[in-house]
C-alpha cells in the first residue's frame, strides 16, 4: 500500500445559488495498492461527504462534491485526513467545473494507463 495526496473539490451553494460561485478544495491523504485506486478511493470520499444542511439564518446550504484533478504521491500519514482546505469565488461557476472535471479525467487516464504498465 502507498499514500497519495489527493485534492477534493467541492462547490458551496448557499440558497437559490444567486450569489458568487464559492468552491472548497481540500488536500486529503489517501492509502491505495496504486495510483489508479487511490483516485477512486478519493472520488468515493468526496461522494460521501456532500452535505446538505440549514445554515444559522435557516437557509439551505449544500456542499456539492466537483471532482479529484490533482492527486501526488507521499510519505505515509493518517489516511483521509484533511490537509487542505480553501473556499474559493469564482466570476463562472461551469468554467471552474469543467476545468476540474477536465483534470479528474486525464488524472484517471494517466493512472489507469500507469496501472496497466505496472501489471
Amino acid at each position: 500500500m502507498k499514500w497519495y495526496l489527493a485534492k477534493l473539490i467541492y462547490q458551496i451553494i448557499c440558497g437559490d445559488g444567486t450569489h458568487t460561485p464559492q468552491f472548497d478544495e481540500q488536500l486529503r491523504v489517501i492509502m491505495a495498492e496504486d495510483e489508479l485506486h487511490a483516485f477512486q478511493k478519493a472520488r468515493s470520499i468526496g461522494e460521501r461527504e456532500q452535505d446538505d444542511f440549514l445554515n444559522h439564518s435557516n437557509k439551505p446550504v449544500r456542499w456539492k462534491f466537483i471532482d479529484v484533478p490533482e492527486m501526488h504521491p507521499m510519505n505515509a500519514l493518517v489516511d483521509g485526513a484533511e490537509m487542505y482546505s480553501r473556499i474559493r469565488e469564482e466570476d463562472n461557476a461551469d468554467i471552474y467545473i469543467r476545468v476540474t472535471q477536465m483534470k479528474a479525467a486525464h488524472l484517471l487516464e494517466s493512472s489507469a494507463h500507469q496501472c496497466i504498465r505496472l501489471n
